[in-house]
């Protein structure tokens, strides 16, 4: 407090200074417009002192400039909040230009609840009353709003005005986006129900279940109906498993710093950003800007690492899953995601893959990886079959054969080791990331020929995937298959109830069929025919065994 108001007055000045005496003459009559002792209102910035608080605050309105009107608006205050403002500026030394000039509500505690002075005026004074600037003003530097010149016609805006109304028309432009958004995917909507109704309708003889096929896509599913897709990646132990997997990280290193040329003053959009791996990559690569979004909670880790490595100018990341999600820039030059599932198809993350090239990837723009190829290979690991189906045959003395039956329903993924592999390979299907639609990969049907390597049995079959960045600079590819270096996907192995006895140039011939799950979209449905067999399996989060 300023030296100048050690002579203020007391709050509550001797009786016989202020107010009669119980034994005066005139005590039995009364004024109502006399104030009762200690409500005199001293002034929040000065030594002055008031009958009311209404004239404290015409002087520090009008003495002090303060505004209370704007303090209200701008830091959306209560009651409560001016209760706290007030025993703030009793116990500090904060002048009415500070206050009005301060960009943060500094008495935001609830110690200051306690008043400073007691029974101060200001503390009854009714705050609800004061209103703030109208809402149509935009709110400038504190002043209450902008104003606008108009002259002939013209009208002037100042430099931080405009600039407001460029944030505002931004952010209106954001909104309008996410409408669109979900308009479409509404739309989206509509038009599978009218899929489903009309299958409904016609009956399920009207076409054959190959020939008529709803294209079920992951939009499809509510993001709480997803959101177990995403929580599952929150959780350490898969990245640990994922950067681990040296052919999987060097191979999308490779392909971006190796190919730094086309990489260089590029956007790009890290789909599934996780950790950010492949984002630090783009951005050592030279990208301009990069974007990484992740609807699962490890986007928050990555934030800290991009902090860590001094990157968070360059990258962008955001929580939000693309097909619900407003991104920073419409359009990117480059879209890199590490997509693949088990059996490459699993989890059905390629669905975001092709929104993302269709609505985001701007003309001549590149897809990483740009093409992947699933394929098929006979086995015969008889030791491993007798654990996983002879086992059930003798159970601590019992047979437990029911069971066998349910674990062949189940694919397993493990690593297969290469001296077992005993046929020829078939590619069942290739996919042009940049020209295939979701219906080139929601139902797959393929004949497929292995020529067996050896005289043997063939005890199970065995799906891989091959992956390619078809670079100009300089290709990079990678290989899930039992004859590369292990990686996390390992391979997906569908055991066989009874083996096939081959001899060296046999043909097996068969046909697989994989479709998206009829319920759970982001599940596989597989059936293999062989000569005199037909299995079916189910690749779900709770059926697929990892080991």
């Amino acid at each position: 407090m300023d030296a100048s108001d050690e002579g203020v007055p007391d709050l509550c000045p001797n009786k016989m200074d202020t107010c009669d005496s119980e034994d005066d003459d005139n005590s039995d009559t009364w004024d109502e417009t006399d104030t009762p002792n200690c409500q005199l209102t001293k002034c929040l910035f000065c030594s002055k002192v008031f009958t009311i608080v209404e004239e404290a605050l015409e002087h520090a309105t009008k003495d002090h400039n303060l505004d209370l009107p704007t303090l209200k608006r701008r830091f959306d205050m209560d009651c409560y909040s001016f209760i706290k403002m007030i025993n703030y500026l009793r116990l500090h030394s904060m002048s009415a230009s500070d206050l009005m000039s301060t960009k943060q509500s500094v008495w935001d505690d609830d110690k200051y609840m306690k008043p400073t002075l007691e029974d101060d005026p200001w503390l009854m004074y009714d705050f609800d009353d004061v209103e703030t600037p109208h809402s149509s003003m935009i709110p400038g530097d504190g002043s209450g709003g902008f104003l606008a010149n108009a002259e002939n016609g013209i009208v002037t805006l100042s430099e931080h005005h405009f600039a407001e109304l460029q944030k505002k028309i931004q952010a209106l432009s954001v909104e309008v986006r996410v409408k669109n958004s979900l308009l479409e995917a509404a739309a989206d909507d509509m038009k599978r129900m009218r899929a489903v109704t009309q299958e409904l309708v016609e009956g399920p003889n009207s076409q054959s279940a190959g020939d008529k096929q709803v294209d079920r896509k992951v939009a499809c599913l509510s993001i709480t109906e997803d959101q177990s897709y995403f929580d599952s990646y929150a959780h350490f132990g898969i990245h640990l498993e994922m950067l681990s997997d040296v052919v999987r990280t060097s191979s999308y290193r490779d392909a971006l710093l190796k190919n730094s040329a086309v990489i260089n003053g590029k956007v790009v959009l890290d789909l599934g950003c996780g950790s950010s791996i492949l984002s630090m990559f783009a951005a050592q690569a030279g990208a301009k800007k990069v974007i990484g979004i992740d609807q699962s909670d490890i986007i928050y880790n990555a934030m800290d690492i991009l902090r860590e490595n001094g990157l968070e100018s360059q990258v962008t990341l955001v929580k939000g899953r693309l097909e619900d999600t407003v991104i920073p820039e419409e359009k990117v030059d480059l879209i890199v995601s590490e997509w693949m599932g088990y059996f490459l198809l699993f989890e059905g993350m390629l669905d975001s893959v092709i929104y993302a090239r269709d609505r985001h990837l701007a003309e001549g723009g590149l897809l990483l990886p740009n093409r992947c190829t699933m394929h098929l290979v006979g086995i015969d690991d008889p030791g491993r079959h007798k654990e996983v189906v002879g086992f059930w045959d003798n159970v601590y003395g019992f047979r437990m054969s029911t069971l066998a039956g349910e674990v062949l329903k189940e694919p397993f993924v493990e690593v297969v080791p290469s001296s077992a592999v005993a046929t020829s390979s078939h590619t069942l299907v290739e996919l042009d990331l940049m020209t295939c639609s979701t219906k080139d990969y929601s139902y797959i049907s393929s004949p497929f020929k292995l020529e067996a390597s050896r005289d043997t049995a063939i005890t199970a079959l065995a799906g891989y995937f091959d992956t390619f960045f078809d670079l100009p600079v300089e290709k990079v590819s990678f290989t899930t298959g039992p004859l590369g270096e292990p990686t996390h996907w390992k391979q997906t192995v569908f055991y066989l109830k009874n083996p096939i006895l081959v001899k060296k140039g046999d043909i097996i011939e068969g046909h697989l069929l994989c479709q998206r799950h009829k319920k759970e979209i982001r599940s596989l449905e597989v059936c293999i025919t062989l000569p005199g067999m037909k299995q079916n399996y189910c690749m779900s989060s709770c059926s697929v065994s990892d080991t």
